[in-house]
């Protein structure tokens, strides 16, 4: 599929033609969930978004390479461990277990690489220790700091004057910083910490700052210089601004992320999510109401990626009512799986006079991905499905394509269930089993999303077993 492809990049502030630095490879590193509690549904807008991306790129290149990173390690980690009782290993474990259920659930694909940050400390101290060398971070009181004066490029991202930040500060500033804007790469062990959040260093036993963790993790899948960069707005400073100075000065020359995409919030009729207005809202709140996956991802998608969007009761009645129209008239044969979702795409053709609707919802997305066009369209497609086959055939391929189809609404639910025999479906999970014990992660996931098409869930148990069930 030959389509230009455009986008806001928000570190030049202007809608720009996507081009890759490596031809028909497309390198895209997005920030993860920091795993020290269930995903709530801020965290699911982004993750969900960058989703409906990795799709998209996934049949506009011919190979697309998008890690996104699990901080598991971090004050909010240890804090929250204490809470409960229990060690740090034993917390993060579940909870990115949890995450990972309620991403399936949500018809979110696995991404290429999902590194944890406590995998890769030794990467962190390379690239500090090369800091320090040139003259970028110092050390002082058993901490490393970034020195943000050096680097004459700080505050382009946030579109901020060095001075301006500086003078307009609100933290305390540390007796060990140079000037309150200086941030921690590296810091030291309290007597408190879990022995499991301490780790060697040059500089004496501590853990990486948060900000390192990124830029370490990216270059390692990446390289020095990649393609996009994403996360949600509210990354954009500090973190993605300090990822840029670090990596930038860490690597001299280079660009890091040639582009930057970044999601607007989520509030709760009209309020920030907050758990002390007790309208903080889980992903699995909603799944445990009977609200399916594709409801809450249809919801989660419904405004432009870069707009805030509002979570209330009409928005979510909106959603449900949209979902139940779109799969009134389909049967379980409409679930194809990815790869025969994505030959179909690949294989469109802009200059025949087929599948108009299906390039029109492709036109939309290239153009800054546009999904609120998409789903006005997939309204109209709707509409003539009762009667158009091929006005059907158009939705079914566009609702598997953007994830948006609900296996609860489907019709022969339990015709569809006994087609599948559980000795294939055991057959599957060793096949996955013994990927993954090869190490061919691609193969283990492209198998348990294929499995995931057939509304068939797996879920990873304590001993390495794993269980399945017939989505609800």
């Amino acid at each position: 599929m030959h389509l230009p492809i455009s986008f806001f990049d928000t570190l030049s502030r202007q809608k720009k033609q996507l081009s890759l630095i490596n031809p028909n490879h497309l390198k895209l590193y997005v920030c993860g969930p920091t795993v020290y509690e269930r995903p709530h549904l801020g965290n699911a807008r982004s993750v969900v978004i960058y989703d409906l991306f990795y799709r998209f790129f996934r049949i506009s290149f011919d190979e697309v390479t998008y890690v996104r990173n699990i901080t598991d390690v971090d004050d909010k980690i240890n804090q929250s461990a204490k809470n409960q009782s229990i060690t740090i290993n034993e917390l993060t474990q579940k909870i990115i277990e949890f995450f990972h259920q309620d991403m399936d659930a949500l018809n979110v694909l696995r991404p290429s690489f999902e590194p944890k940050a406590t995998e890769h400390i030794a990467d962190m101290i390379k690239i500090i220790e090369n800091l320090i060398e040139n003259g970028f971070a110092y050390k002082n009181e058993n901490h490393v700091l970034f020195d943000v004066s050096s680097f004459k490029d700080y505050g382009k991202l946030a579109n901020r004057n060095l001075d301006e930040m500086i003078s307009g500060a609100r933290i305390e500033v540390a007796k060990y910083k140079k000037n309150p804007l200086d941030f921690v790469l590296w810091k030291p062990a309290n007597e408190n910490d879990d022995i499991s959040s301490i780790f060697d260093s040059p500089w004496g036993k501590g853990r990486p700052g948060w900000h390192i963790e990124c830029s370490a993790m990216s270059s390692k899948y990446l390289g020095e210089n990649f393609d996009i960069h994403g996360g949600g707005a509210d990354l954009q400073f500090p973190h993605h601004e300090n990822e840029i100075a670090q990596s930038r000065c860490a690597n001299q020359g280079s660009n890091f992320a040639n582009y930057w995409i970044h999601n607007g919030f989520l509030t709760v009729h009209g309020e920030k999510m907050s758990k002390s207005l007790k309208n903080f809202i889980t992903v699995r709140d909603l799944l445990d109401k009977n609200i399916s996956g594709a409801i809450i991802r249809y919801l989660l998608l419904s405004t432009h990626y870069r707009k805030p969007l509002d979570f209330n009761d009409k928005a979510l009645e909106d959603a449900e009512k949209s979902i139940t129209k779109f799969c009134e008239n389909l049967d379980q044969n409409s679930v194809l799986t990815l790869n025969e979702i994505e030959d179909i795409f690949r294989k469109i053709d802009f200059a025949d006079d087929k599948n108009n609707y299906l390039k029109q919802i492709l036109k939309f997305l290239a153009d800054d991905f546009n999904i609120a066009k998409v789903i006005a369209l997939l309204h109209e497609v709707s509409k003539k499905a009762k009667k158009d086959q091929d006005a059907k055939r158009q939705l079914i391929l566009a609702l598997n394509f953007l994830g948006l189809i609900d296996s609860n609404l489907l019709k022969n639910n339990k015709d569809h269930k006994s087609k599948i025999s559980e000795e294939y479906i055991k057959q599957q999970i060793n096949l996955r089993l013994e990927a993954k014990q090869s190490k061919d992660y691609k193969k283990a996931d492209e198998i348990r999303n294929n499995l995931l098409e057939k509304n068939i869930i797996l879920e990873d148990i304590v001993g390495g077993k794993t269980s399945w069930s017939f989505a609800k």
